[in-house]
């Protein structure tokens, strides 16, 4: 095994400990690894330790590190998304994270019929975040359904500050998937994911807490 390998390999470790510490089961809170800024050979190194869901922010990065990394991944694409990268990014992602507005959610409708997707909501009030705002929220679920895609849930970012502030959106969040029926709840990152996890996150992403800072890819997706 490689030493990036174990690298990861005692990060997990450390990950999987502050899920249960926080409340969690570490074999149900999925890790998603935020491989953005970071090159093809340390995410084959998650790959070895079973981190098969990845996250990308950027569509051209993302269809870099697909087609070196090959089968067996699943892609999950995580940043704020414009429709125009839709089109690239369509053959490889598993799970769409960022469905914040309708004509996001028509035009991956129309490059990915059928795409499971989750809701992004704006629990901070930080518009660079992107998201919908929690009232919006049913309208775009039931939107996104109409068009043909499946919602499998929400996906937030935390807000800075306090502990029972960040608690107190992802709750928001938890609260609105129960009322419209909606199993996933993605939400908490390296910073945050105590937070999330005790109010009931399903999926983590974590970047940092598994590779340490990013690193330079040759400019892919910048």
């Amino acid at each position: 095994m490689s030493a990036a390998a174990e690298d990861v390999g005692r990060r997990l470790v450390a990950v999987r400990e502050r899920i249960a510490a926080a409340g969690g089961d570490p074999a149900r809170v999925r890790v998603v690894a935020v491989t953005k800024g970071q090159p093809p050979e340390v995410v084959a190194a998650a790959v070895e330790h079973g981190l098969v869901d990845l996250g990308e922010s950027y569509a051209q990065e993302l269809v870099h590190k697909a087609a070196a990394l090959g089968e067996g991944v699943r892609w999950h694409f995580v940043g704020r998304l414009q429709r125009n990268k839709v089109k690239v990014a369509a053959p490889h992602v598993h799970l769409w994270q960022s469905i914040d507005r309708q004509p996001l959610a028509a035009e991956v409708a129309r490059r990915a019929p059928g795409a499971r997707v989750l809701v992004q909501v704006n629990v901070a009030g930080a518009a660079q975040q992107g998201g919908c705002p929690p009232d919006d929220v049913p309208t775009l679920v039931a939107a996104a359904q109409e068009l043909g895609l499946v919602v499998d849930g929400l996906m937030a970012i935390g807000p800075q500050g306090p502990d029972g502030e960040v608690r107190a959106a992802f709750r928001v969040v938890r609260d609105l998937a129960d009322r419209l029926g909606l199993p996933e709840r993605s939400m908490g990152m390296s910073g945050d994911l105590e937070q999330a996890v005790a109010e009931g996150a399903t999926m983590v992403r974590v970047g940092t807490a598994l590779f340490g800072p990013r690193r330079q890819t040759g400019g892919v997706g910048k």
